[in-house]
């Protein structure tokens, strides 16, 4: 059923929800366009209502080829939603369910597209706060890129920061996707352009490998990874793009690369990347998996049933992070001091090389037990062979040593 936005917009078709709002495909004065609804509660608060007309200027001007352009706000009565450039295409998220994870060069390339038009937006003041695969958009209609991928296009601008005002959030909490939250947020540091750096590395790490460096469990544990635990290399990555992955997965933000110097460096490994096949790099184990053992079975999700992703939690209760456009922003208590210092050290999910156990994992516990068993073992049996050879020594220690006196000749 077709509902008017504003005086100019008609909705006709949901394309998605999340916990922000509903994405609808619509239509204006000059043709398609996607219309992000903003759900009801947040419309009503009238602190974010002025937050989202103060930054109409900012996101109304943000023109890039890798930006899904922001065409209009638009505030009527309990309506709230944001008009922008309908992508034909898909979302990064979608794809990489499909195919697990990407050939190294067109998760560069991707990646490269993603942090142009990051370095458009910060230099127009705009800091995105919520990067990751749900929000890039492939455009199936323009031609293919290096390594066959499609133009990628960052959406959502904004969100993110309309969301987080004073009021809702005050200064204890965080807003964001826990996976690819960057340390100084977690530490409740206000965010910069380099927290964009830090999530668009998250992103390609994830495309690369299929699982991101610090994600799994609950998310206070997730972001505690964050801050104190260090990237695990993957195995068989090129060295020079590894080192650029670390470089921008820095804890400290000064650390890691502007979003045009990325961009540019990207783009300078992608000759070395042709052709490279997907990295083989077994995923850490699922909680299903540490509970019963790593050979035993994981139940797959019944008919109809999204996989759920860990560390997906939506902002407003009754939202549903298995939604189409999967908007999983999180809002939680910022960690103190001690419980972030205090968190076990190499606890981030260890990638390995196919086949090999992670370490921690059950699988590896298994033949750790099995390792000890042989060893064991052995032991027994070299104590035995001990024993053995310490009885037979002990009993030529008993024989009486034989009298060779009457054997020698007698002297005359």
């Amino acid at each position: 059923m077709a509902r008017r936005i504003g005086s100019r917009y008609t909705a006709h078709q949901i394309l998605g929800r999340g916990s922000a709002g509903t994405v609808w495909l619509g239509e204006g004065p000059d043709g398609p366009v996607a219309i992000k609804l903003l759900r009801e509660d947040l419309s009503s608060d009238q602190e974010l209502v002025g937050r989202f007309v103060q930054e109409r200027t900012a996101l109304l001007g943000l023109e890039h080829p890798h930006v899904v352009s922001v065409r209009d706000l638009v505030v009527d009565g309990n309506d709230l939603a944001l008009v922008m450039d309908l992508v034909r295409g898909t979302d990064l998220r979608t794809r990489l369910d499909r195919e697990r994870r990407l050939a190294p060069e067109a998760a560069v390339a991707i990646v490269a597209d993603v942090a142009d038009g990051l370095a458009a937006a910060h230099a127009a003041g705009v800091v995105h706060r919520d990067v990751k695969p749900e929000n890039v958009l492939l455009d199936m209609q323009g031609p293919l890129g290096p390594g066959g991928s499609h133009r990628a296009l960052l959406t959502d601008f904004g969100v993110a920061k309309l969301i987080d005002t004073p009021r809702r959030t005050r200064a204890t909490k965080i807003i964001g996707t826990p996976d690819y939250l960057a340390p100084e947020i977690v530490e409740g540091l206000p965010p910069r352009a380099s927290v964009d750096i830090y999530a668009l590395a998250t992103v390609l790490y994830e495309l690369l490998a299929g699982f991101t460096p610090f994600g799994g469990g609950h998310p206070g544990a997730v972001l505690r990874r964050h801050v104190t635990e260090t990237v695990v290399p993957l195995p068989g990555i090129p060295d020079e793009l590894w080192q650029l992955l670390v470089q921008c997965l820095a804890k400290a933000p000064a650390s890691r690369l502007r979003a045009s110097e990325l961009g540019a460096r990207l783009r300078e490994l992608l000759p070395m990347l042709a052709g490279m096949p997907p990295l083989e790099v077994d995923e850490p184990d699922t909680e299903a998996e540490e509970e019963a053992g790593e050979d035993a079975p994981v139940p797959a999700p019944a008919a109809g049933e999204p996989v759920r992703r860990r560390g997906a939690v939506p902002l407003v209760p009754g939202a549903k992070p298995s939604d189409s456009n999967r908007d999983t922003h999180t809002s939680m208590r910022v960690p103190a001091p001690d419980e972030l210092a205090g968190g076990a050290r190499g606890t981030a999910r260890a990638p390995r090389a196919a086949g090999a156990p992670r370490p921690g994992s059950a699988r590896n516990r298994a033949v750790a037990r099995r390792r000890r068993l042989t060893l064991a073992v052995a032991a027994v049996l070299l104590a035995a062979a001990g024993v053995g050879t310490w009885l037979a020594t002990a009993e030529d220690d008993a024989t009486p040593p034989r009298d060779t006196r009457h054997s020698a000749p007698a002297t005359p």
